[in-house]
């Protein structure tokens, strides 16, 4: 079975500056594969890091803090899905997991234990790389202090972005960083239906409608963080078709 659909040769390289520094750990037992991510990776001008087992990589990420890690899930040693929750008992980094399957309950599992995303093998170079720049990009804004940064919804709910946590009646509860993404850019246009399209781009890097399980999936995990009944959302709404709208919270009282 192939790995990449595109040659190399295919990638469009980042604009001087996009990728500096950035490191990437790669974490797979196939020689090729590493080659070939290691490559392609180069070309866009990250600096990368290999890993062929999870022993090595869980060394790898205490030691060297990556900012982006790129997980086959059928790795020897520890496995993948251990990885990852290896992971996240001490760091935030991003975690795109790579497979061979397309199975959803494996996919859900994944983003379920705190992956930000998921490419399945044959996978496009392009499209890893438009994935890789949204996470970088959700990661810069998060920590770019913005004036607004703890914002009151209402007597209930406010959402601090610098902290990546929502506040319900003053208890701080954590957020994915997709979910700080979806939310948001739904708090941004609060009032207005953001499409499907718009949400896929800004937080996965891509409008390929058959990610909008992705969606629904982190829809749904949001409002289980900040809804009072998550089977009767008062906050985040479904325009059937078209995409999700937030409250108008900012104009409630006109």
């Amino acid at each position: 079975m192939p790995i990449l659909k595109e040659r190399a040769t295919a990638l469009t390289p980042m604009v001087a500056g996009d990728a500096r520094k950035r490191r990437i750990l790669v974490v797979d037992d196939e020689p090729r594969v590493l080659s070939l991510l290691r490559l392609n990776l180069e070309l866009d001008g990250y600096q990368v890091m290999e890993a062929g087992d999870g022993w090595q990589a869980l060394h790898i990420a205490r030691s060297s803090l990556p900012d982006v890690v790129i997980l086959d899930l059928q790795i020897p040693g520890m496995s993948g899905i251990g990885l990852l929750q290896a992971l996240r008992d001490f760091s935030r980094v991003p975690v795109i997991i790579l497979s061979a399957t397309s199975d959803e309950m494996e996919k859900t599992y994944a983003l379920h234990l705190g992956a930000d995303d998921y490419v399945t093998k044959p996978f496009s170079p392009r499209e890893l790389s438009s994935r890789i720049k949204a996470i970088l990009r959700r990661v810069e804004w998060v920590g770019s202090s913005p004036s607004e940064a703890i914002i009151t919804i209402d007597e209930r709910l406010q959402v601090d972005f610098n902290q990546r946590e929502v506040l319900v009646w003053e208890e701080r509860i954590k957020l994915r960083p997709n979910e700080a993404s979806l939310l948001y850019i739904l708090i941004e246009n609060a009032g207005w239906t953001v499409p499907h399209e718009n949400i896929l781009r800004y937080v996965w890097g891509t409008q390929d409608r058959s990610f909008l399980h992705y969606i629904r999936l982190y829809v749904n995990y949001l409002r289980n963080k900040i809804e009072e009944d998550s089977s009767n959302p008062h906050y985040i709404l479904l325009e059937r078709g078209i995409g999700y709208r937030f409250i108008d919270f900012r104009n409630r009282g006109e």
